[in-house]
């Protein structure tokens, strides 16, 4: 399986490289969004690609946009990635990019969450609350939300954190008539996603939406969707409430980096292949568990 770490397409320009995509214009309207293998954590690329990891991303993506497409139009265009490139570039599109929409984005994440973990643990560990949004007494780590919660995050620039915002706040920078319904559509995709993920054995704890708007106003639903990136699946067959469940995604990466006395900010420290290969499985895994699929390569 070939690996890649950042593209390099000549035949088109760049727009700009995030924190795992690299983005270049396809005439005026459209983008060619390519998934590289880059990983980061704690808001930190680190130095060593994750074979395969961008494919997983992409086609996961695709999965959810395909199925959750009735709920609210999406970014995709339907134009093959090979189409608009040079045929020597053919290779770094394969299975990992796709031709997008080019929208205008929202910088506001629409973030839900199911479950109480990570950042949220900790918030209602000290205030009883996630967000602002106050919550029963009692609950315990991982444990399942009364109802899905959504807790809008303003959106940062790469290798800064992202900052959790009150809706009230959103409602402020984008307008109050589009917050509500972002946040409707965001719970209801949410929702679909978790019940279908249910029958495939898998929980998803939380995930984190990007919303755009094309030339017409319409709000499209953008960038990643329901990845091991976005969210936290679990195994439901090795869940229990009380402890921090192992997950589809780059655990092993984090785990290894918390043992380190390192300050969490670039550069990043060397990750051995041990927690390589191990993180590569995940994906692999989640990927098959969810679609019922082996990743195309």
């Amino acid at each position: 399986m070939n690996s890649l770490y950042e593209s390099t397409i000549q035949s088109l320009p760049l727009l700009g490289r995030g924190k795992v995509r690299d983005n270049y214009a396809v005439g005026d309207d459209k983008i060619l969004i390519v998934t590289t293998d880059r990983l980061s954590a704690f808001d930190v690329v680190m130095n060593e690609p994750i074979p395969g990891k961008g494919m997983v991303l992409n086609q996961m993506s695709d999965f959810w946009f395909e199925k959750l497409g009735h709920i609210v139009p999406n970014h995709l265009t339907g134009v093959a990635p090979e189409s608009v490139v040079a045929p020597d570039e053919v290779e770094q599109v394969r299975g990992r990019a796709v031709v997008a929409k080019r929208l205008k984005p929202i910088m506001v994440e629409a973030v839900v969450r199911g479950y109480i973990i990570g950042s949220g643990w900790k918030d209602y560990q000290e205030s009883g609350a996630i967000c602002g949004i106050q919550l029963p007494a009692g609950l315990r780590q991982a444990d399942k939300l009364p109802q899905p919660l959504f807790t809008p995050a303003a959106k940062a620039d790469i290798g800064e954190h992202d900052e959790n915002i009150s809706f009230a706040e959103m409602e402020n920078r984008i307008g109050a008539e589009l917050a509500a319904k972002m946040r409707d559509i965001s719970i209801q995709l949410y929702t679909a996603a978790a019940e279908y993920a249910a029958t495939r054995g898998i929980i998803i704890a939380d995930t984190k939406f990007e919303f755009g708007l094309d030339d017409n106003g319409v709000l499209h639903l953008m960038d990643e969707v329901l990845t091991a990136d976005s969210s936290r699946f679990w195994p439901a067959d090795s869940y229990a409430p009380g402890i921090s469940p192992p997950s589809f995604d780059k655990q092993f990466v984090r785990d290894y980096l918390e043992t380190l006395t390192w300050g969490k900010t670039a550069p990043a420290p060397a990750l051995p292949q041990d927690v390589i290969d191990k993180t590569q499985a995940k994906y692999f895994e989640a990927i098959e568990r969810l679609t019922g699929e082996k990743l195309k390569a």
